[in-house]
């Protein structure tokens, strides 16, 4: 998965693409679990969607502007918008089953 800064995520939304990001921090035990899933999971779906992650510590910006309260959380935009949010930890099978209900 590919770490982004505010701008570049913002990018990648305005252009229309299904995009599967994961705000996260160092200091979050939750977020450091669901690192390698996440990282597995964007290879086994990368034909369908790009998969990054942003540092909200980093990058403030995006966290603020799409209401991410808690982390880890994951949201999903398509066609420029928010299509899903997921809030928390989940495991690979429970992640794999909202991504292939979302994506």
């Amino acid at each position: 998965m590919k770490e982004v800064n505010d701008e570049q995520l913002f990018a990648l939304i305005a252009e229309g693409k299904k995009v599967v990001c994961d705000f996260w921090a160092d200091w979050c035990g939750p977020c450091r679990m669901l690192a390698p899933v996440m990282e597995t999971l964007s290879k086994d779906f990368e034909k369908i969607a790009e998969f990054v992650k942003i540092n909200i510590d980093k990058c403030p910006e995006a966290a603020m502007k799409y209401n991410v309260m808690s982390i880890p959380t994951v949201i999903i935009f398509e066609k420029g918008e928010v299509k899903n949010k997921n809030v928390g930890f989940m495991p690979e099978e429970v992640m794999r089953e909202y991504l292939h209900a979302n994506l």
